[in-house]
Parts: structure tokens; C-alpha cells; sequence
């Protein structure tokens, strides 16, 4: 099969490139998928699990790649749950082979069905943005209907699903970004726009939740805009400084079948926008990593037709 590989950390010696590769093998309570759609996040190449598996040993070269939507091709051993021509989406295993391939196997639980009424590019952008946005909030924000929230890289692929989620939730919404992002931003949903090139941070006055996705000196800046009982919510790095009187979280994403399926439906009923900028076929996919990069919205590589 074809699939793209990268074999060193230094990306002038090790890729991505396009290659052949084995079919994969499905093992127990494993599908393998045929790729229709894939996403990834582009500083996956800097992920320790993208070089070695669980057993800190070296696995390259190695498939990036996480989000996936396609069509079920084969089950594992034990495999109950979803069925041989089912479509399916969901995330891939962080210390496996991804999903910039025309297969990948998949542990079931990780994927959920996909209605016959969304499409597979729609639902690769919906994976890690979605469940990263809904547990950040939810699961460790507690964020509640009255509730104030401030989400940093609004106009992103996390941060600009997190404004609807927020919004539908009844939070007061404020976003942050670059002054490009402000109406994108506002039309997501956000009462409010902090533009981090011109505007004073501090200037969004107590908040309830923070939600980062930038990390550095604007993480550290939150901090201080938590009220008491507040909760400093990111998924860059651990928090240097913490609020005064209140909880700080660092998490990293984790599949959840459910969660997806109810995603799925809210894409389905006009309750969820998925900012989906760019689609390359897979082919053309090594240009996507090219460094400096920047489009809106996130870039989706078209493995097959739907």
C-alpha cells in the first residue's frame, strides 16, 4: 500500500516521503480500515511516540497521522462491535502507524460509526479537535451555563470548536488570536475577541476557565486571570505558574467511542462547524509538513473517494 513515512527526526535526512508499505496486520480487537480521509497535527514529528513505541523502542519508519475516517476492510480476532463495510472515524493509537496510509489498523474501541450523511473529510478534521475541545471544557474545566471561559487560538482547529461548544453550553465566550482570526472568531460564536498582537491580555478580567492550546509566556499570563475556583485548562505543556486559588490541568486527548458518536450528530444537525481549509490527495500530502505552513483551517488528506 501506499503511505507516507518518516524515518528520522531530522526531516532534511528522514522525510516524510511517500512510499510502499505492508498491508497491516489486524491484530486482536483490531480493524484495519481502509482509508478514505486522514488528519494530522503538524507537531506530531516532534512527539516522542512518533519515534518509538511503548517500550521506548524504535519503531521507524513510522506512519504520522491520527484522525481517521474511511470504511472498516477487515477484523481482528475478537473484534465485536463494528462489522466488515462499516463506515467508521475516530483516532489512531499515538505509538502506531497513523493514518497517511490507504490502510491502518485501528484498535475498535478508538472508532465509531460514521453516519451515511457526513463525509469522510468532515469527519478526519473531527477527532482531535472535538474530543480535545469537549474534555478540556467539560471534563476539566466543569465549565456550566452563567460560566466565563477564555479560549486562546480561538480561530483554530481546538480552539474554534471549543467556542461553539462553550456558546452552546451558555458560557460567556471570550476568544483570543491574531487580528486576522477576529471575525472568523466572533462568528463562532465568541461575545468577545482579545487580539494578542495589539491587545492587553489582562484586559479579559476574571475568568472561570481558561483553555490554552498556545503554551509559553500566554500560559503563564492566564494564570493570573483565573477568579477563585477557577480552573487553567492546557494541552501544551505542564503550568509553570498555577491560579492563586484555583486548579491547573494538563491533559492530553484520549478516544472516547461515545463522545465521537455525539460529535458526529452535532456535525449532522448544524450544531457544529468543522473548519476544514485545505485537502490534499495523498500524493501531495509531504508538502503539507513543509515548515512555516500556515492556512486556515485544518489541512485534510484525501486518501480515497467517498
Amino acid at each position: 500500500m501506499k503511505a507516507i513515512v518518516v524515518r528520522d527526526r531530522d526531516t532534511a535526512a528522514g522525510g516524510p516521503v511517500l512510499t510502499d508499505l505492508p498491508h497491516p496486520h489486524a491484530s486482536e480487537n483490531d480493524v484495519v480500515v481502509r482509508v478514505h480521509a486522514a488528519g494530522f497535527t503538524r507537531g506530531e514529528l516532534d512527539w516522542p511516540a512518533t519515534w518509538s513505541d511503548r517500550a521506548g523502542r524504535d519503531r521507524t519508519p513510522s506512519v504520522p497521522g491520527h484522525e481517521v475516517s474511511g470504511v472498516v476492510a477487515e477484523l481482528g480476532y475478537g473484534t465485536t462491535g463494528l462489522t466488515v463495510g462499516q463506515r467508521v472515524f475516530g483516532l489512531t493509537d499515538w505509538t502506531r502507524n497513523g493514518s497517511l496510509a490507504e490502510y491502518v489498523a485501528v484498535e475498535a474501541r478508538n472508532l465509531a460509526p460514521l453516519p451515511a450523511d457526513v463525509d469522510h473529510t468532515s469527519a478526519a478534521a473531527l477527532p482531535i479537535s472535538g474530543l480535545t475541545a469537549w474534555q478540556g471544557l467539560f471534563d476539566h474545566g466543569r465549565i456550566e451555563t452563567g460560566r466565563t471561559v477564555l479560549i486562546h487560538g480561538a480561530a483554530g482547529g481546538v480552539g474554534s470548536i471549543a467556542v461553539q461548544l462553550a456558546r452552546e453550553a451558555g458560557a460567556h465566550v471570550i476568544g483570543t488570536g491574531r487580528s486576522t482570526d477576529r471575525e472568523t472568531v466572533l462568528a463562532l460564536g465568541a461575545h468577545a475577541f482579545l487580539d494578542l498582537g495589539t491587545d492587553r491580555l489582562e484586559d479579559a478580567g476574571q475568568v472561570d476557565v481558561v483553555f490554552d492550546v498556545i503554551g509559553g509566556d500566554i500560559l503563564d499570563r492566564s494564570a493570573a486571570l483565573v477568579r477563585g475556583g477557577g480552573t487553567l485548562v492546557t494541552i501544551v505543556q505542564p503550568p509553570s505558574v498555577r491560579p492563586e486559588d484555583g486548579r491547573s490541568v494538563f491533559f492530553v486527548v484520549e478516544p472516547d467511542r461515545v463522545r465521537l458518536t455525539d460529535l458526529a450528530q452535532r456535525l449532522r444537525d448544524g450544531r457544529l462547524d468543522v473548519r476544514v481549509g485545505e485537502v490534499r490527495p495523498l500524493a501531495d500530502a509531504v508538502a503539507a509538513f513543509a515548515p512555516g505552513r500556515r492556512v486556515p483551517g485544518r489541512t485534510i488528506i484525501r486518501v480515497a473517494e467517498d
